[in-house]
């Protein structure tokens, strides 16, 4: 049993720190400009939508029948929305008069970048915690698929892998541009790829004897409505300021169909008898 958690643990490795190569595709590269920013956003909230509607939600529903479901999803916007009001919003003090604004234009342009800064790291952030809640049942579906085998579990962590690319990206791109720091958009990369090879600790010690299927899959569907909740609030907003409507919607749609085209291939690599 220890030698299979450990090659679980050593695949769920691969398919989680595959974020790090999505990040160096950020690092690599100069930090955007705002509209090009605002694209990226759109695309990232494509990927969290597709994630929460089309994978959690959408498993749970499945899973635990439409009215649990639901309710569990519904349960994780609300909570979330309640612990949004507590959360402070980037905000600039307003200048006594036009005449001050004028003298300390340049002052006023710095601060709104040091504005657009918060506003972007605190999407990443956000992003990376969504990313991190979705790659935990992953490291599960690893360690399950290599109970089945050393083939089904390397597949599945191969799969996964070329997944959480993207992902990687959704994380590192908003905390490049807000700190311009490069180790920084890497480090927190990385770290929401850990979600997975802690997935595998936790199904392989506690899994079995503390926490059942049904609410599993209903913690799961409330993670989907809180990520759901992040990025209507949060990432879209952005997306839309920096890049215009139309071309954020049209990048949302393109991350949705990205992730949902990742998730496919992501199925069909797993055994009928797991399932993310």
């Amino acid at each position: 049993m220890v030698s299979q958690v450990l090659v679980a643990l050593g695949l769920s490795l691969v398919g989680g720190l595959s974020t790090s190569i999505g990040a160096l595709f950020v690092v690599l590269n100069e930090a955007p400009n705002l509209k090009v920013l605002g694209l990226l956003q759109g695309f990232a909230a494509g990927l969290m939508l597709s994630i929460s509607f089309l994978d959690l939600a959408h498993n749970a529903i499945n899973s635990i029948g439409f009215l649990k479901g639901n309710l569990w999803f519904f349960s994780g916007v609300i909570f979330f929305a309640i612990v949004a009001n507590f959360i402070p919003e980037p905000s600039l003090a307003q200048g006594s008069d036009l005449t001050s604004k004028k003298k300390n234009k340049d002052e006023g342009g710095k601060d709104i970048m040091k504005k657009h800064r918060r506003q972007v790291l605190f999407s990443g952030i956000i992003t990376a915690v969504g990313i991190s809640l979705h790659n935990f049942p992953e490291g599960m579906a690893v360690f399950l698929g290599s109970m089945k085998g050393l083939r089904v579990g390397l597949n599945l962590a191969v799969a996964i892998a070329l997944h959480n690319i993207p992902e990687g990206v959704a994380v590192a791109l908003p905390v490049y541009f807000a700190t311009q720091s490069k180790w920084q958009a890497f480090k927190l990369a990385t770290l929401s790829g850990f979600a997975e090879p802690l997935g595998v600790i936790i199904v392989a010690y506690l899994f079995p004897s503390s926490l059942s299927p049904e609410i599993l899959e209903g913690l799961l569907g409330s993670v989907g409505g809180v990520m759901a909740f992040l990025t209507l609030h949060e990432m879209l907003p952005l997306a839309f300021d920096y890049a215009g409507q139309k071309q954020a919607v049209k990048a949302v749609f393109v991350g949705m169909a990205f992730m949902s085209a990742s998730l496919y291939f992501l199925e069909i690599s797993l055994p009928a008898e797991i399932s993310l």
